[in-house]
């Protein structure tokens, strides 16, 4: 007869996460970066200003590479 496996008691699949702690920091950094870049849109001077149009896309375009770098950082 085929016998079963059994899985080591320190291993319980139902509270194991798929980020750690520090991945989810890293996240909420990102999303901080982002939300900077988004700010830095805002306003109503010049709209050809090279904050607005230079940095700002910059900074936000950062913000997503980092958090790509925080979901795939194991």
């Amino acid at each position: 007869m085929m016998e079963k496996k059994a899985t080591p008691a320190n291993q319980d699949p139902k509270n194991e996460l798929v980020f750690t702690k520090k991945n989810y920091q890293l996240l909420l950094i990102s999303i901080a970066i982002v939300v900077v870049g988004f700010l830095l849109m805002i306003g109503t001077t010049d709209i050809y200003d090279v904050r607005k149009t230079l940095i700002a896309p910059m900074v936000v375009l950062f913000g997503f590479g980092f958090g790509i770098y925080a979901v795939l950082k194991k």
